[in-house]
């Protein structure tokens, strides 16, 4: 089944997938903690400090705020902006996808931007926050599945997905670049959002070939049993068809009842479609 001849605009979808809203529901959490008493310590710890950065806490880099960064964030501006974004680009990807598949894609984005960033900002007295450098993978995984798919500029120009996401990564690499030639503390992470993209990208090419260490091993000992991983971002060759009658039948009812309403059996035809 393919959508991408048809529009894409906010609101296409009247449901929020179970993956989507843990972290929606995680994010604002986190940003209500950040406004008691405590805050001050979960920013200092939690944000994603250059190396060899030493802030007003006395904590500098950590293993764990490649993570962490991912769900502070500067205001509720950034917060709602963000968050609008995942619901936007990620509900169809994450239903396409399956949950599982959908967190490991979008955490891998998260943690490839923060190191990435870190590369970019040795030496930098400013913390990274926010979840841009994973929600930019979404964005770059929407160009890559759906690259004729429509996207209503301000709500009124229609851009096609695949030159709307190309002049995203434009603005921020020339962006990044104007920062760091001119020096300046800039409160957006340029680098964070194209190493986002970038990791994406080379996850959902490694995808599309099915390659793998273990495949790679195999050949190694001669072995002639083919291994095949999970088809996530193609259609199976020899997989059965599940109708288009079927489909928007079991998008009417999502519409209707929500994701959660579905039956194995339809959860199942509608991953296939999807080409799971």
């Amino acid at each position: 089944m393919n959508y991408s001849s048809k529009p894409y605009a906010p609101g296409g979808f009247q449901f929020i997938p179970p993956g989507i809203k843990i972290l929606i529901l995680v994010n604002i959490a986190v940003f209500f903690l950040e406004t008691t008493p405590a805050g001050r310590f979960i920013n200092a710890a939690g944000a994603l400090w250059p190396i060899g950065a030493d802030n007003q806490g006395g904590l500098s880099f950590q293993i764990w705020q490649p993570v962490t960064y991912m769900f502070l964030h500067g205001g509720l501006t950034h917060l709602l902006f963000n968050m609008f974004a995942l619901w936007m680009f990620g509900a169809e990807i994450e239903n396409h996808w399956g949950t599982r598949q959908f967190l490991t894609y979008y955490f891998i984005c998260g943690i490839g931007a923060a190191l990435i960033n870190l590369l970019a900002t040795v030496g930098s007295p400013y913390p990274t926050v926010g979840a841009s450098g994973a929600i930019y993978g979404v964005l770059l995984a929407f160009g890559m599945m759906y690259p004729d798919r429509y996207i209503f500029l301000y709500f009124l120009f229609p851009v096609k997905a695949k030159y709307f996401i190309a002049g995203y990564a434009f603005i921020e690499f020339f962006s990044g670049l104007g920062s760091q030639s001119m020096g300046s503390g800039s409160n957006i992470a340029h680098f964070a959002h194209l190493g986002g993209m970038l990791v994406g990208f080379i996850y959902i090419t490694i995808k599309r070939n099915e390659w793998s260490l273990a495949r790679v091993f195999s050949k190694f000992r001669f072995s002639g049993k083919k291994k095949n991983g999970p088809r996530l971002y193609q259609q199976p060759k020899n997989a059965a068809s599940v109708s288009e009658s079927e489909i928007n039948a079991i998008l009417d009812k999502i519409s209707r009842s929500g994701y959660a309403s579905l039956s194995d059996e339809e959860r199942r035809k509608l991953l296939k479609a999807g080409g799971k």
